[in-house]
């Protein structure tokens, strides 16, 4: 089975100066390592609220490393220094805006804030690129929210297969797929 790698992207002015310890991403590769039964490997990196840099880690992490699947953290509030989805939508072909809908619904069942979140995803070459928020508690029920459909996309876009520990998250693939 061949291994995938992940990109895990935390976007955040503080935790890359060192004054704020990152726990989305810890987060997220915790959650993922309960979800995936392929194996994989993870490829983490830290930026600022910096488009360029933003962008930068994501180009880097899709063209170079050869993610199936980057998972971003931080950045989708409507402040000011927020950029993470206008960097994700400058270096993907593809907008799948479905995620962003999904995870905002589930989130709105915890918050009304939930409204606040500009979470999107997208396609570069053959990653898929998701945005979730900075929370740990929410990143986990985006991710319960939309990893079902994630295999069954990077299928889709050419990326290995990747499959999911049943008990814990069941991905969705068609009959025959």
């Amino acid at each position: 089975m061949m291994l995938a790698k992940i990109g895990i992207l935390t976007v955040s002015d503080r935790a890359s100066r060192g004054e704020y310890q990152d726990l989305g991403g810890p987060a997220i590769r915790e959650w993922l390592n309960k979800a995936l039964a392929s194996p994989w490997e993870p490829m983490t990196r830290l930026v600022p609220d910096e488009q360029d840099q933003v962008e930068a880690a994501l180009r880097e992490l899709c063209d170079e490393k050869h993610c199936c699947l980057v998972v971003t953290t931080g950045g989708t509030g409507p402040a000011p220094r927020d950029i993470t989805p206008e960097a994700t939508e400058a270096v993907c072909e593809k907008m799948m805006p479905g995620f962003g809908e999904l995870m905002r619904s589930v989130s709105l069942q915890y918050v009304p804030t939930a409204i606040l979140s500009r979470q999107t995803a997208g396609i570069r070459c053959q990653s898929l690129i998701v945005n979730l928020p900075g929370k740990p508690s929410a990143i986990a029920d985006c991710l319960e929210a939309v990893f079902p459909a994630i295999p069954y996309c990077i299928d889709l876009i050419g990326g290995p297969r990747l499959e999911t520990h049943e008990a814990f998250i069941k991905a969705f693939r068609p009959k025959g797929a």
